[in-house]
């Protein structure tokens, strides 16, 4: 059985809590959750930082780079240790 890191409330709270980001960093990871989502039809933690490191990866604008490693701190911070 696959377990999710992350549920619809989980993500809902990321956004609730996402005070300290900026509408850019907002907007990359409101963007990689409608892209995963779409693709895959369901969304987890793992499943974002994994697709920020390779837009992290893929990326060469200075500026673009660093949003998406904001956005990628944000998410870490936000995401809770393996109990396992």
């Amino acid at each position: 059985m696959q377990q999710n890191s992350s549920t619809e409330p989980a993500l809902a709270h990321i956004f609730q809590s996402a005070g300290g980001l900026l509408s850019s960093e907002s907007e990359v990871i409101g963007s990689v959750i409608a892209e995963l989502s779409a693709r895959d039809g369901f969304v987890s933690n793992k499943a974002i930082i994994l697709r920020l490191l390779e837009k992290l990866e893929q990326e060469t604008d200075i500026i673009q780079l660093d949003i998406y490693r904001h956005a990628l701190e944000y998410i870490v911070q936000q995401t809770p240790d393996d109990l396992v």
